[in-house]
């Protein structure tokens, strides 16, 4: 799984981007004394707290998902990435399971591929809105437009989204526009 990736904000300006070690170098450099600082998770939308004049491995303990090149160790066979979690099942439901082809374990990846398959249109979609509502709750509540926005946004209506936050400050404007649509603006906008 790739590394996350996290974005902060001061003073409605975007001043740092990267991984997590990246990410704070890029604050600590930018002098900006004890004022505060929005950071957020690229993949989630969410606000993370971290104490910049911290360590990292404080940090990671609070969040392990930041670790850059984490090993997992678990039971199954991790090469492959599989790892061994409690299912519960009615009886009927395993014994259904026991008179597949492939065995319990190969019928439920199946079942599981055939369903993201099937829903991962409307997974994106979901994710990008949540993504996006999250960064513009925390940021862009004070904002014009703020309400017309997130009706737009959960409309999934991109146009209607990118003319509600038109008078947003470009730094705000341009990673709601990502997390939402994952499209970069026209920098012909201003």
């Amino acid at each position: 799984m790739a590394n996350i990736t996290l974005t902060a904000f001061w003073r409605q300006q975007q001043i740092a981007h990267g991984t997590l070690s990246a990410l704070i170098q890029q604050i600590q450099s930018a002098n900006i004394q004890d004022e505060t600082v929005f950071i957020f998770n690229d993949r989630s939308g969410k606000r993370l707290d971290i104490h910049l004049h911290g360590d990292i491995a404080s940090t990671l303990a609070v969040y392990p998902e930041l670790a850059e090149s984490s090993v997992v160790r678990t039971r199954g066979r991790p090469k492959l990435g599989v790892s061994a979690k409690e299912v519960t099942l009615l009886p009927r439901h395993w014994e259904w399971l026991a008179s597949q082809p492939g065995g319990a374990s190969a019928t439920l990846r199946r079942l599981i591929d055939q369903a993201r398959k099937s829903s991962d249109a409307a997974d994106s979609k979901r994710q990008r809105h949540d993504r996006a509502y999250h960064f513009m709750y925390e940021i862009a509540g004070d904002l014009p437009d703020y309400e017309a926005s997130l009706r737009a946004l959960f409309a999934d209506d991109e146009a209607a989204f990118t003319a509600g936050i038109k008078n947003w400050p470009q730094d705000i404007r341009q990673y709601a526009l990502r997390l939402a649509f994952g499209k970069e603006e026209d920098h012909q906008q201003g």
